[in-house]
């Protein structure tokens, strides 16, 4: 019988460790607060502006109150659950959130009969309350890890259940029922992290120090250790090819490689990766018609317009970016909705690259780079392997789509049609990436000393 170190089973939580010392990280409430009011304020004057270019659904002061009254709940579940959280998180997100429904209001202007932002502000609200109850009602990440697989039964019934519902733009990927619409593969991938994290956990030792040696740094793990993570993997990544859905099962994929490269320390899983990676892309992009069309119109996004068919969105996002400049034509002085109706959603960053130029499209970018690294630090700074993980793997969902995204729409690399974080439109990102928040706040208030929850009482 092997050592216990090397059963694939996924444990219960540890202990907390010792505390690297006994100072803690100081409160900064008040910092939090100054920022969340920063946030909001550059997001009111945003919908003013809009409101001046054409008439807008949702007054100015109605818009600003109703931010402003969800950011202060959110700031005082973080103040009363998480003091000790990152001070930067929170106004991260609700300046992104606030940012992405002006722009989704600058678009409905050109478009009247599709108004999405009243429905983008009730989401946004939903997103915020159930960000207060994680914060709340979460008092121990490591909770989390006895779900394990619980949560990735319930993340691959999700993605299955839209197989069975009409496709919607060549994609089974979601729900519609009683006029209502939502993504099931959105919130997948918050479960599928929390299962990835707690079993390369427990099985950290043997993923790090057994298996046969292949070349340099890369060893083949034992089908014991790495055969039932793999066949869950391959699983979810088989039911996001069935429904079409390639650009969340790019995401799982280097999500699965993050976080064995993060667990085992060997960079080969890197190389393996990227091999794996081209070889499905090249694959799929050769087989599967529909994105077979989307590689043709990255390799060559001005065919239409050569064929006399006028330019396809690649080519008018493209257009978008160009006619930006340095400091933007403006809001609501852009013609990025001749996109068609995926400006509000896969092509949103058209429009802010367009209206507030190369500089606004940097500070989104930046914007994004803060919050992903803020989560990787809190990684590094807790001391448990499960929130290590767990930290950076929501970190890396948000890192994976910002990159596919922005890549796909500047014509780095083809579409895969997914939504920008906050930006976008669509109720079901926005809910889970408040989520995703809400799990790195917790997770950075125990990596900074929060009571001693995570075990770590390590410098902010």
């Amino acid at each position: 019988m092997p050592p216990p170190a090397l059963t694939a089973k996924v444990t219960e939580p540890e202990p907390a460790p010792p505390p690297w010392s006994d100072t803690r990280a100081p409160r900064r409430g008040g910092v939090g607060l100054m920022l969340l009011a920063g946030a909001v304020l550059i997001s009111a004057l945003g919908h003013a502006y809009v409101g001046l270019v054409g008439r807008v659904q949702i007054s100015t002061p109605h818009y600003a109150a109703g931010l402003a009254v969800a950011a202060l709940l959110a700031h005082l579940a973080v103040r009363l659950r998480a003091p000790y959280a990152d001070p930067v998180l929170l106004p991260i997100a609700v300046l992104l959130n606030g940012l992405g429904l002006v722009l989704i209001e600058r678009l409905d202007l050109a478009t009247p009969g599709q108004a999405g932002a009243g429905d983008q502000l009730r989401w946004s609200g939903l997103g915020v309350g159930l960000f207060a109850l994680v914060v709340i009602g979460l008092r121990d990440h490591r909770v989390l890890q006895r779900y394990a697989y619980l949560s990735v039964t319930a993340a691959l019934a999700l993605m299955l259940v839209p197989v069975f519902f009409p496709a919607v733009n060549g994609a089974h990927i979601w729900i519609r029922f009683a006029g209502l619409s939502f993504q099931p593969g959105e919130f997948a991938k918050i479960l599928l992290a929390v299962f990835f994290a707690s079993y390369l956990a427990a099985n950290r030792t043997a993923l790090a120090l057994t298996g046969r040696r292949l070349f340099w740094r890369l060893r083949l793990l034992p089908g014991r250790v790495l055969g039932p993570i793999l066949t869950i993997w391959l699983l979810s990544v088989g039911v996001l090819v069935l429904e079409r859905d390639l650009g969340t099962s790019l995401l799982f994929f280097g999500l699965f490689v993050i976080m064995l490269f993060t667990a085992t320390g060997r960079i080969g899983w890197i190389a393996v990766g990227l091999l794996l990676a081209a070889l499905g892309a090249y694959a799929v992009g050769t087989l599967e018609p529909h994105v077979h069309s989307r590689v043709q119109d990255w390799m060559n996004p001005f065919a239409s317009i050569e064929r006399g068919e006028g330019p396809g969105q690649l080519a008018q996002s493209l257009f978008a970016f160009a006619a930006g400049g340095l400091l933007g034509a403006g809001l609501g002085h852009g013609h990025s909705f001749l996109i068609g109706f995926a400006a509000k959603s896969d092509f949103v960053l058209a429009t802010a690259g367009e209206e507030l130029g190369l500089v606004g499209l940097t500070a989104l970018l930046l914007l994004y780079g803060l919050l992903v690294s803020r989560g990787f630090r809190a990684g590094l700074a807790l001391r448990d392997p499960f929130g290590r993980l767990l930290a950076t793997g929501l970190a890396s969902i948000v890192a994976l789509q910002v990159f596919v995204i922005a890549g796909g729409v500047t014509g780095l690399i083809p579409l895969t049609g997914m939504a920008m974080p906050f930006l976008a439109q669509g109720g079901s990102s926005v809910v889970t990436n408040w989520i995703i928040v809400a799990l790195l706040v917790r997770l950075s208030d125990s990596a900074r000393g929060g009571g001693g929850r995570g075990g770590t009482g390590g410098p902010g």
